[in-house]
């Protein structure tokens, strides 16, 4: 990692004045900071003064670079001041000066001295952290010197008035240096005036308009005022949208709905996603022919003559019958390292202790990324002395599900990247991870893809329908297995949160310049809810992940646990797809953590996790989070690498855990 370090010394400024807005973040919004990728939030602590502060969640393929450009003086001299706190964070003018710090464990002040050039008339003063080196913070920065003529602020939002059939008027609030003002729908310009009023003329009746307004001078126009949405007169109106839809009733093939009614209307119309399930007049419907322990997510239209309403908020219910996992209700999950040891050490299998519900083997591994040929073996004699023969391994684990415990075989990890490109990849899969299940006796599988193993290939939109084959050989590929297993096959995940709850702001099949890789556990996740026994996303080796509270949420305390937790129990809105992810059942749900400082980065301390469980099951001692998706007396438990990390450590993670989660309700 290098960066050229540029201090431009210049006389001291005409005057002192800060040109920059909302330099110290104390507004609580950005505004009119602009981030790269999303990645900038305004956070009150760790702040230099005042109560609020930036923050700038820096990942591998992005700075979190935030920008604010400001009007200045030609051949002037100026002065950039900040306060920033982190590893390799910057300080300078885009084109020109800059400075930054190697490292701050508490807030270090920067300069950056510089002169503009002749002609001059803006300069864009950055921040920004750097690539791979994690979450910056920065405050009170300070852009001193006498200020130019800039672009107008932008105009008030509109007013609508003197509404007709084919016109209506709007109004707004001037703009500081402006000397006229552009009217626009969309891109198109519908007027230009120089008083704080238009109107628009020459309109169809009963159409709908979008406006907003822009202030320009001599030195140019500006940003876009709020939105005004307005439509012309001369059409009766559909009936508004209907509310309090909820689940009255399930059965192992239906489930029934009930809602209010709507003014107006005529009947109802109940669709899962966009496609309609039911018609009726009444306020409640049961939709029938479902499968049994599926899952659904159901919204409501109202309609009449003139036309339907806009849907309901969602309402989700899984059916009846599901089948037995022989799980209890709240289930410790940890990995077994069975094909190395690691700084850990070795644990035989028969030495695991019988607080482990479900014990997953560490790991199946392809002969090759793109083979689909998975392997697995033993710790070789050479690296773990201790190693029991596979006579005794397969002894320990027949004993194991004799106690009713799950031993399942997890492929991939951190260095097992398993690509399913082509068919013939997928069907080596199958063969090859069956051949290893009925050679051991397993119970199912751990699916643990991790780094490039999934991903989108652009333009794959919908992950109801996805169309990459990495995704679709991997989901043809459990459903082979599922049927040839049966109903007690045992399937499990667990993806980091990069590849499921990151979904919510990017997904990697429609968003430009992400990484194609954000959220694209999401499709198969969706392809396996109803076959799926357990998702335990890794709640660690993770950046800032944003939550349904549009915070961002950082690993390592019972907050984190919580949030990412919640978006499975409630469902969530995928980026910019307009589509929703569903919720997940409660017993399908559980969150994994380190089982020890040295096993990973967002350790978690056993009170703050026993934190979140409370808050996730019993609604309690949530903090200033509010859960979405309810409480989840049924949440299936909690996962952690690993067993032989916590043996290392003396079991802390199983003795604090294990009757925590037998006493829960």
């Amino acid at each position: 990692m290098a960066a050229a370090c540029a201090v431009v010394a210049g006389a001291p400024p005409a005057q002192a004045a800060n040109l920059l807005s909302n330099p110290g973040f104390e507004t609580g919004s950005l505004a009119p900071w602009s981030c790269t990728g999303g990645l900038g939030s305004v956070v009150s602590t760790p702040v230099q003064a005042g109560t609020r502060a930036l923050q700038g969640a820096a990942s591998s393929s992005d700075n979190a670079q935030c920008t604010q450009t400001v009007a200045v003086q030609a051949n002037t001299a100026y002065v950039l001041t900040g306060w920033v706190r982190g590893n390799y964070v910057y300080l300078g003018i885009t084109g020109g000066a800059s400075t930054w710090t190697p490292t701050a464990a508490a807030y270090t002040k920067l300069t950056v001295n510089f002169t503009t050039g002749a002609g001059q008339t803006s300069v864009q003063v950055f921040t920004h952290g750097w690539y791979g080196q994690g979450t910056y913070f920065a405050d009170e920065i300070s852009l001193d010197g006498p200020g130019g003529v800039g672009v107008p602020s932008a105009p008030g939002t509109p007013s609508v008035s003197g509404i007709t059939n084919t016109s209506l008027t709007l109004g707004w609030a001037a703009s500081s240096g402006a000397t006229g003002y552009r009217v626009y729908e969309g891109t198109t310009q519908r007027a230009q005036v120089t008083a704080t009023m238009a109107t628009i003329s020459g309109l169809a009746a009963c159409s709908g308009h979008t406006y907003t307004v822009r202030a320009f001078n001599s030195v140019g126009e500006s940003a876009p005022s709020a939105a005004a949405t307005v439509t012309t007169t001369g059409c009766t109106t559909t009936p508004p949208t209907p509310g309090g839809l909820s689940v009255t009733g399930t059965t192992s093939t239906s489930i029934s709905l009930a809602w209010n009614a709507s003014s107006g209307a005529t009947g109802y119309r109940v669709y899962e996603g966009t496609t309609q399930r039911a018609q009726v007049t009444a306020t409640s419907a049961t939709i029938g022919s479902l499968a049994t322990c599926s899952s659904h997510t159901y919204t409501v239209r109202a309609f009449n003559a003139n036309g339907e309403s806009a849907s309901s908020a969602p309402a989700s219910a899984t059916t009846s019958g599901c089948p037995n996992t022989g799980l209890p209700k709240h289930a410790l999950i940890g990995y077994l390292h069975a094909s190395f040891a690691n700084g850990s050490g070795y644990l035989r299998m028969a030495d695991v202790p019988a607080a482990w519900d479900i014990i997953n083997l560490a790991f199946g591994e392809p002969t090759s990324v793109t083979s689909g040929d998975i392997r697995f073996q033993l710790c070789p004699v050479a690296e773990c002395p201790g190693v029991e023969t596979e006579a005794q391994f397969i002894a320990a684990i027949q004993a194991k599900q004799a106690q009713g415990k799950k031993v399942l075989l997890s492929i991939g990890g951190q260095n097992g990247q398993v690509q399913l490109t082509t068919t013939a990849a997928r069907d080596r899969f199958v063969s090859s991870v069956a051949a290893i299940i009925d050679r051991y006796g397993l119970n199912g599988l751990d699916i643990d893809f991790e780094g490039h193993s999934l991903f989108f290939n652009s333009g794959d939109s919908d992950f109801r329908n996805p169309t990459t084959p990495v995704i679709v050989n991997l989901i043809a590929a459990l459903r082979s297995l599922k049927a040839r297993y049966g109903s007690g096959f045992v399937l499990t995940m667990a993806p980091e949160t990069f590849f499921v709850q990151l979904g919510y702001q990017f997904y990697g099949g429609t968003c430009a310049g992400c990484d194609n890789r954000a959220g694209s556990y999401l499709p198969v996740i969706y392809a396996m809810r109803n076959d799926l026994t357990v998702l335990h996303v890794q709640d660690y080796n993770s950046g800032p992940i944003m939550g349904l509270d549009n915070q961002y949420h950082t690993m390592g305390g019972a907050d984190f646990h919580i949030a990412m937790t919640d978006m499975l129990a409630a469902g969530f809105p995928v980026a910019t797809t307009g589509i929703t992810f569903p919720a997940l059942r409660e017993d399908q749900i559980a969150f994994g953590v380190p089982a020890a400082v040295s096993a990973g980065n967002g350790h978690t301390s056993p009170a703050a996790v026993q934190q979140a469980l409370n808050c996730l099951v019993r609604g309690t001692n949530c903090g200033s989070y509010s859960l979405r998706g309810g409480t989840s007396p049924d949440l299936r438990g909690l996962m952690t690498w690993s067993i032989n990390w916590d043996r290392f450590y003396n079991w802390e993670f199983m003795n604090s855990h294990e009757p925590f989660l037998n006493a829960l309700p």
